[in-house]
């Protein structure tokens, strides 16, 4: 977890109030502005900017790259952005200038990630299809782009937000919008191209989600829901509100969670998937656990229970697929849990571990986990209980990488910790304890 330590960044922050003598909502406009100067959709926000100055991200994605340096006319290190590893640094601006420069750092970001991966998920092959020299853009490349989408969820349903995913998912988003800023296409293709784009956004915000990484998540979602716009496309509009609704929820904003989640119902109302505004019902009724509001999160938790129970429709997107009955009883578990009814919570988690079967094995693993912290925080904790369910949570360790994992188990540590005497504790213990001292 190293490359999570937030180290302020005092030189964007000098830039933007003695350059611009700009707030950060007013430099964030500016940045938006910019963006459309040359073509490349972006939706910041003084959120993003002050993750930006804090440290709470340490270098923008590509496209913000690109926007700041002919915003500001300086690089990267010159806005006070590190590169932390020597191999992340590029050849001069005379040498190397533009797209050329951004591929080189987006490539050895992705090499020295904290995953240590080496190899992209995506064959070499397959990664070569993307570039396309004579800037004639057709249908088979958006299906390219689209079946990108496809890999990264199905990689990140077994393994989670690991260096591969995030890679992939960046460098095909970049060409996406080198594309939609340089390439040829007609307008049923630019519509298409627009719709997958936001789709990609959407993919590489989830693995943000997943990993930690807020900020990188807010700012592409709403990326995602400016392509929806654009494109006219109300099931990317909903799939955005719903992802900004689950951000919210994650980020303690329960009122902001409730109105994202109704404005993705209001997007898909009449699109005629009844499973898809099934899930946003459920995620608004994690909005209203969190405000407190049993009522309201019950109301919403049955309507979304009547919906998935009309059944699947033509119209369900693929990326849906995840929405079987095991997500749907463990999403009605996380609201429980806020709801403090801890025994229904850990009764609705182990459910969903047992319907999931041998699929989605990131989300059985984090609902596993749910099952021991519910167990560890209920009125009368079950140490036991809690060792037993922690223990099936190792199994998954070393194949799931996921910041949210990692999180629960050190609650569940955490909460162990006076039940140490217990021979069962003391062995969970001891053999967490070694794999968080062995990586």
């Amino acid at each position: 977890m190293a490359d999570r330590r937030k180290i302020p960044n005092p030189r964007l922050r000098a830039v933007r109030e003695g350059d611009f003598q700009m707030s950060r909502q007013e430099f964030a406009h500016l940045i938006v502005a910019t963006g459309e100067e040359v073509g490349e959709v972006v939706a910041c926000s003084s959120r993003l900017v002050a993750a930006w100055e804090d440290g709470e991200v340490r270098l923008p994605r590509g496209v913000y790259r690109r926007i700041l340096t002919r915003l500001t006319g300086r690089t990267m290190q010159d806005l006070g952005f590190r590169l932390e590893d020597s191999t992340q640094r590029v050849a001069s601006p005379v040498a190397v200038t533009g797209a050329t420069r951004q591929s080189l750092v987006d490539r050895r970001e992705f090499l020295t990630d904290s995953a240590g991966a080496a190899l992209s998920l995506l064959p070499l092959a397959f990664a070569d299809s993307l570039k396309n020299p004579q800037g004639r853009i057709g249908e088979g490349d958006v299906q390219r782009l689209h079946r990108t989408v496809a890999t990264i969820y199905a990689h990140d349903h077994d393994h989670g937000s690991s260096a591969r995913p995030r890679g992939d998912a960046g460098t095909a988003l970049d060409t996406a919008y080198n594309w939609l800023q340089s390439g040829s296409f007609t307008e049923t293709t630019g519509r298409r191209l627009r719709s997958t784009s936001g789709h990609l956004s959407i993919a590489a915000g989830w693995l943000s989600y997943d990993s930690g990484r807020a900020a990188d998540a807010r700012s592409l979602y709403s990326e995602a829901l400016a392509a929806a716009r654009l494109a006219d496309d109300p099931a990317l509009e909903g799939h955005a509100f719903g992802c900004l609704s689950l951000l919210a929820k994650a980020s303690g904003r329960p009122r902001e969670a409730v109105s994202a989640a109704q404005g993705a119902q209001n997007a898909v109302r009449t699109y005629g998937s009844a499973r898809i505004l099934s899930l946003f019902s459920m995620r608004e009724a994690g909005g209203w656990a969190l405000l407190g509001d049993a009522g309201a999160a019950d109301r919403a938790i049955v309507r979304a229970h009547d919906l998935y129970a009309k059944g699947p429709a033509e119209a369900d997107p693929d990326w849906l697929e995840f929405y079987t009955p095991a997500e749907l009883a463990g999403l009605e578990a996380l609201a429980r849990a806020d709801l403090d009814q801890h025994e229904r919570a850990a009764a609705g988690a182990e459910q969903a571990v047992i319907l999931h079967g041998d699929r989605f094995t990131r989300n059985k693993a984090l609902y596993t986990a749910d099952v021991a912290v519910q167990h560890a925080v209920g009125n009368r904790p079950e140490p036991e209980a809690v060792a037993e369910a922690a223990q099936r949570v190792l199994a998954y360790v070393p194949q799931v990488r996921s910041d949210r994992l990692l999180q629960q188990l050190h609650t569940v540590e955490s909460a162990l910790q006076r039940h140490s005497k217990l021979p069962a504790v003391a062995e969970w213990l001891e053999e967490y304890r070694t794999i968080a001292r062995t990586g």
